[in-house]
């Protein structure tokens, strides 16, 4: 589960910007919110972030994905491949040479945790481990100038050792814990397991595989009735995976062949005489949107099933408004989501922007700053908003900002 993000000169995000997944007072749409009873917080099941084109709302997300991918692919890094994922603040000189930052602060196991580090291209300089077994985080391990460690006196000998196996570019949380290391386990699995980014809904292969290892029928299962609930008439589906030989599989490290693979729907349409006959479609031949909604129902089981968190790019592309509303209030439905999964998501969908959707503190915007091109963040609560204000009204007419200021008549000057 996530508690906090914090993220501070990468891409058009040059301060720190902080994004609390934390809920505020209010006790409105409390079915929105998580309570953690060990930890004595209430955290929320969903943020939507609205901005203008080219505010930063995508960065913010690829800033998530950034530092993930870091502690997914230190352990296979190479000695001399460069740290891609770090892309600093380019429009000051100064940023332009400092470490891109990243912290995180969240729940694995019933135990918090902050962890954190700062990078550029070249290496780590700075990364840091806490957990909370206390009002106070307790340390588990910091690094500072790349490779200046500080553990407590009862782990040192063990992690002086694992130091040794570190080098400037990998994250000692991924080194200790290829190492075993026992206290570092968690941490890494959330980063590893429990959090994913999407910048779009035809997550092919992934949804592939999981179909084709559908042994228990629960995968298709879940997906007809999704497909049901969002009143799309499909009826079934089969998919077939062709066999080929082994000379001719191209994909690297990939179970399933993409082109050798035919999904197939099934309509059942009813005469005038109300007869009933059954038709079969192939995927392609469906809408974009349906096609979408079949492929993330792969993405959105797995996150109800291990409380995942999942993090989206343009939530309304190729979807009605109307389903993305349905998707969001699955996370919302105690039922579905059992596990606490949590949905953050961008869009520009303004017919989502309701308090009865929403509590206050789910809703965050993103805003440029014309003159130096930096990124802004910050919530609705923000702004002093009554429980009955049309929100919707009230950001179209610019009360909270983010949103574009357009000179209509400059282009024919």
């Amino acid at each position: 589960m996530l508690v906090e993000f914090s993220v501070k000169n990468f891409m058009s995000i040059k301060e720190e910007m902080v994004f609390s997944m934390v809920a505020g007072i209010g006790d409105e749409n409390i079915e929105n919110t998580i309570n953690v009873e060990n930890i004595g917080e209430r955290y929320l099941k969903s943020t939507a972030i609205y901005g203008a084109n080219a505010s930063g709302k995508t960065n913010f997300i690829k800033a998530f994905t950034s530092a993930i991918l870091m502690v997914r692919k230190s352990n296979i890094r190479n000695i001399n491949e460069p740290l891609v994922e770090m892309q600093p603040f380019k429009f000051d000189l100064e940023t332009l040479k400092k470490p891109c930052e990243f912290k995180f602060i969240f729940i694995k196991n019933n135990i918090k945790y902050i962890y954190g580090f700062s990078a550029d291209i070249n290496r780590i300089y700075n990364e840091y481990l806490y957990q909370y077994l206390s009002a106070k985080p307790s340390l588990i391990f910091e690094r500072k100038n790349t490779n200046e460690y500080k553990f407590t006196q009862s782990e040192q000998g063990k992690l002086e050792e694992l130091a040794t196996k570190n080098t400037e570019k990998k994250l000692f949380l991924s080194t200790a814990t290829a190492w075993n290391y026992e206290k570092t386990k968690n941490a890494y699995i959330w980063f590893a397991e429990d959090i994913d980014t999407y910048n779009d809904y035809m997550n092919v292969g992934y949804a592939f595989n999981k179909f084709e290892k559908d042994e228990d029928g629960s995968q298709k299962k879940f997906t007809i009735n999704l497909l049901k609930q969002a009143d799309i008439l499909i009826k079934d589906f089969n998919f077939e995976v062709k066999e080929i030989e082994p000379s001719n599989i191209i994909a690297f490290n990939n179970p399933i062949n993409i082109s050798n693979v035919k999904i197939s729907t099934l309509h059942e349409i009813e005469n005038e005489d109300g007869n009933k006959t059954h038709f079969e479609l192939d995927l392609h031949e469906e809408s974009l949107g349906t096609q979408s909604l079949f492929f993330f129902s792969s993405v959105l089981k797995e996150a109800f099933e291990k409380g995942k968190v999942i993090i989206i790019d343009e939530i309304d592309r190729s979807l009605h408004p109307l389903l993305v509303e349905f998707i969001i209030k699955l996370f919302h439905n105690s039922e579905i989501n059992k596990n606490n999964a949590q949905l953050i998501f961008n869009t520009h969908d303004t017919n989502l922007l309701s308090l009865n959707n929403f509590r206050r503190d789910q809703i965050w915007f993103t805003e440029k700053e014309p003159k130096k091109g930096t990124t802004d963040l910050y919530p609705l609560d923000d702004f002093s908003v009554r429980k009955t204000e049309n929100i919707q009204k009230g950001y179209l007419n610019g009360r909270y900002g983010a949103i574009p200021f357009l000179d209509k008549g400059a282009i024919f000057n």
